[in-house]
């Protein structure tokens, strides 16, 4: 069986691509799931899968981070991987199906679970916000600010892999043509992927068709689905007001080429198998003596995944 995936709040579960994509378990917190009840629910995981991954955005409650480290040391389990990510909901949403994705491959849960770490730079991950007033994940200047308090002020919001932020003009309607960036009101372009993307976007209560109408073909985006807005992403934002976009790798034979064209270790504390330099399971690092494999950022990574 492929090596379980799971997640700790259900809107993190995005619909699966294909039919071979396998579905993702929710872990909830200890709000929602007693204790016992939770150790049953991983425990019958590691039975049926061997090992399971569970992927916790850095902006999960405490308590739930508190619940899945409670249940690992409970278990006494070196087969439960707590993979962190600082992506905001609908970027992590589409990172957890990615490797929903990766799980059905002849991948190692070690492999799997460090993996996370290299799709992490090819989910470009932002928002276009009403204000950013209370954004306190992505660098905001004095003069963004005070603009924010305009009426009608929009701005798209990059998160990652590299946080940006421009002001939109004529309030994030439509817009020109040209580049692989989006261009703001100043002139600033938001930079985008260098490789073929698909868009998912999320609408809360900002009304605009500016990631359909101009992010989309000047990101040269193959497809645009919509989804439901994820719960946490207005806290993660710092308001209702916005509307949110991730662009992604959504092939998995493009998946399954980047992974395998990063040079494999083994982790010296609990032997499994890792990508970079640091193991998904045990958190140890490579030991002093060995070459962590870099991480290919888009222009190395080319080759790996074409134009």
């Amino acid at each position: 069986m492929p090596t379980a995936i799971a997640v700790t709040s259900a809107d993190l579960v995005l619909p699966p691509t294909d039919p071979q994509t396998p579905p993702a378990a929710v872990l909830p917190g200890p709000d929602a799931r007693p204790l016992d009840a939770a150790l049953a629910d991983v425990r019958q995981l590691l039975d049926h899968h061997g090992h399971l991954i569970v992927v916790c955005p850095d902006s999960a409650p405490p308590t739930a981070v508190q619940r899945l480290h409670a249940v690992r040391a409970l278990l006494e389990s070196d087969r439960i991987a707590i993979v962190r990510t600082a992506l905001p909901p609908l970027g992590a949403a589409v990172l957890v199906r990615q490797l929903r994705q990766l799980s059905a491959c002849d991948f190692s849960p070690g492999v799997l679970a460090s993996a996370a770490r290299l799709l992490t730079h090819y989910v470009y991950a932002g928002a276009v916000l009403g204000s950013v007033a209370k954004l306190d994940h992505v660098p905001v200047g004095l003069g963004s600010h005070l603009k924010g308090w305009l009426p009608g002020a929009h701005f798209a919001v990059l998160a990652g892999p590299t946080p940006q932020l421009v002001r939109l003009p004529g309030g994030g309607g439509g817009g020109g043509r040209g580049g692989r960036g989006a261009r703001g009101a100043d002139g600033e372009q938001l930079t985008g992927p260098e490789f073929a993307t698909d868009l998912v976007l999320a609408r809360g209560q900002l009304q605009t068709d500016w990631p359909t109408a101009t992010l989309a073909p000047r990101w040269r985006a193959r497809a645009v689905q919509e989804t439901a807005l994820p719960e946490s992403s207005a806290r993660w934002w710092g308001t209702g007001r916005l509307v949110e976009f991730t662009a992604y790798l959504p092939d998995l034979p493009v998946l399954h080429q980047l992974v395998t064209s990063v040079r494999r270790e083994t982790c010296h504390w609990c032997r499994m198998e890792l990508l970079g330099d640091r193991c998904g399971f045990c958190a140890a690092p490579l030991t002093r003596g060995e070459t962590a494999p870099p991480v290919l950022t888009a222009p190395a990574a080319r080759t790996a995944i074409g134009p």
